[in-house]
């Protein structure tokens, strides 16, 4: 049997090295566009890997900046792409963990101000998180003709394809009170989209608040270390049992390493190996967290490290 190849070396590896990983793993953390699925169409073998992974006994998870969607519909989409064993306490999104943060440990007495889509308003909602309700035939003008509620105690920015000055003039001034907190669900800058074209994402949106208050915001997303929290104290899980694979290197290989984890790449998403390499091979001591432990071409290559086993 291979031995399993030394960490944080940016190693390239299939078959038994897999397997010989995987047997020292109890956890899998999936991130999901770029790993599982690209926009609608998924990763060719990613169903059969997830099952393969709970047959061998383990616990996999899916972890996500992406705040559009509730966990329900999440587990719709899984449905939709052929997974057969995905569980909404199997998912944690950003906009989840950010109505968990909110709930469980800041306490938030009073209303958020929300700049964000529905899948970040439904879940503060489920959690019992009261919001700011928007006005549906709100007015034009300036700041000066649209009320601000006295008891906003906290601001939340998320992906929002509506945002606009108005937005970004009231989370401002929510936001000259101290005591208010600023909360974003990620700090992901942009998205890709298909014909090469991209979206401005989270990060953009909660820049620009950042700047026009200047306030600094609490980042739930990867790669701050709150969404492995929030999955750990759920489910008791260990760092040095637990695999991190993702498809960008400044987020998902960062919040593996931030959070003491193993970490791989897989190259069906925005992270090259080459952009890797040069984290690998740069002075600065600080880009040696975005390189991976590992790399494979795609999370199909868990089916053949196990078939070889069996071969074998």
């Amino acid at each position: 049997m291979a031995g399993i190849v030394s960490s944080r070396g940016c190693h390239m590896i299939r078959g038994s090295q897999i397997r010989d990983i995987m047997d020292s793993k109890l956890n899998v953390l999936f991130d999901c566009d770029g790993v599982i699925w690209n926009g609608e169409t998924v990763v060719a073998g990613a169903p059969e890997v997830v099952t393969l992974l709970k047959q061998q006994g383990k616990r996999v998870f899916f972890i996500t900046n992406n705040c559009t969607r509730p966990r329900g519909s999440y587990v719709t989409k899984f449905i939709r792409l052929g997974f057969t064993d995905v569980a909404e306490e199997d998912i944690f999104s950003s906009a989840y963990c950010s109505a968990a943060y909110l709930r469980d440990v800041v306490k938030v007495e009073g209303k958020v101000y929300v700049i964000g889509c529905q899948g970040v308003v439904k879940e503060l909602r489920e959690a019992g998180v009261t919001i700011v309700e928007e006005e549906t035939d709100a007015p034009t003008g300036t700041i000066y003709d649209y009320p601000l509620d006295p008891d906003v105690k906290a601001v939340l920015v998320g992906y929002d394809e509506t945002f606009d000055f108005i937005k970004l003039a009231k989370a401002s001034c929510y936001l000259q009170n101290n005591d208010c907190l600023f909360v974003a669900t990620d700090p992901d800058p942009w998205h890709p989209l298909r014909g090469g074209r991209i979206t401005p994402g989270s990060g953009s949106l909660t820049a620009a608040v950042e700047t026009a208050s200047s306030r600094k915001a609490t980042v739930i997303g990867k790669p701050s270390r709150f969404m492995f929290e929030c999955i750990a104290s759920q489910f008791n899980l260990e760092p040095s049992q637990s695999l991190m694979v993702g498809d960008r290197l400044e987020t998902d290989i960062l919040f593996g390493a931030n959070c003491g984890l193993d970490t791989m790449l897989t190259l069906t998403g925005v992270s090259t190996l080459e952009e890797a390499q040069c984290y690998k091979d740069s002075d600065d001591p600080e880009r040696k967290d975005f390189v991976p432990d590992y790399v494979v071409e795609t999370i199909a290559d868990f089916i053949d490290a196990y078939g070889e086993e069996e071969a074998g």
